[in-house]
């Protein structure tokens, strides 16, 4: 019964984790943190050759309920898109990542405004407008499934991986960053799962690849890797701002911005808290 009650809650915050990812600005790791699970997926993660059946078991039930979650959370931003909450759910969105960033400076040890604080970051946006200079759609899922394309997308989903192992990173905001954001959240939102396996495939291979590899950065460089993956995010957000809205759609905006930044604030505030 112990066990059975063990995996239902493992998979309510899969749901909730995996949910709350769609939304640029939150991040899975963070969440995870919060409900207290993250060391156990690092440590499923890093361990599953040597302990493969305890690491699936309880990494299939987190993804089941994760998986859930995402289907249910993007057929909800799915509608707002279509809706006049468009505008200020964009605007929520940047809130949100404008929030997470004092926990990103905070663990990466800024204490105050010097050269790394400024130069890791712009390394970051520099990366992202490299990345914008490739064709439009490289990276998008593609029914077709040439060679080249199925190994954009490969490279799409290592990517996105980075920001499923580290806490304080959106994976949303790394979609944003690749221009596929929405194209995935439609997908999810309709079961549409068949051109996203070569992403799934790429995230999860990530995942293997640069757990390891990540922590060790962490462990050493804590500092440049924070801050240049802020720079990532920073770097993407010209793909969330929709312009400046009008009459009360500027007041609907403000206020879902500052609800979008309050919420995240909150939450990394949080996050800490666990962490001491």
């Amino acid at each position: 019964m112990n066990r059975n009650r063990e995996h239902i809650i493992t998979v309510l915050k899969g749901m909730w984790i995996g949910g709350t990812m769609t939304v640029p600005g939150v991040s899975g790791g963070s969440m995870a943190m919060i409900l207290g699970i993250y060391d156990r997926l690092i440590a499923s993660v890093s361990s599953f050759f040597k302990y493969p059946r305890r690491s699936m078991a309880f990494l299939a039930t987190f993804l089941l309920g994760a998986g859930v979650g995402m289907v249910l959370f993007s057929r909800f931003i799915s509608f707002l898109f279509t809706t006049s909450a468009d505008v200020p759910l964009r605007f929520f969105f940047l809130g949100a990542v404008a929030g997470g960033v004092p926990m990103i400076y905070k663990e990466a040890g800024v204490r105050r405004l010097d050269a790394p604080a400024v130069v890791y970051p712009s390394i970051g946006i520099m990366a992202v407008v490299i990345l914008s200079l490739l064709p439009t759609g490289m990276f998008a899922p593609d029914t077709g499934f040439g060679p080249g394309s199925i190994l954009m997308q490969l490279a799409g989903g290592i990517i996105i991986a980075v920001g499923l192992v580290l806490p304080g990173i959106s994976v949303s905001q790394m979609l944003y960053m690749l221009g596929i954001y929405e194209l995935i959240i439609g997908n999810l939102s309709t079961l549409n799962i068949l051109p996203l396996i070569p992403l799934g495939i790429g995230a999860a291979g990530g995942i293997f690849l640069t757990t390891k590899i990540l922590e060790g950065l962490m462990r050493r460089y804590p500092q440049p890797t924070y801050l240049i993956i802020l720079g990532f995010m920073l770097g993407s957000l010209p793909e969330l701002f929709p312009g400046i809205p009008e009459g009360m759609e500027f007041v609907y905006s403000l206020a879902a911005a500052a609800a979008g930044f309050t919420a995240l604030y909150l939450m990394a505030g949080r996050e800490r808290k666990t962490l001491i």
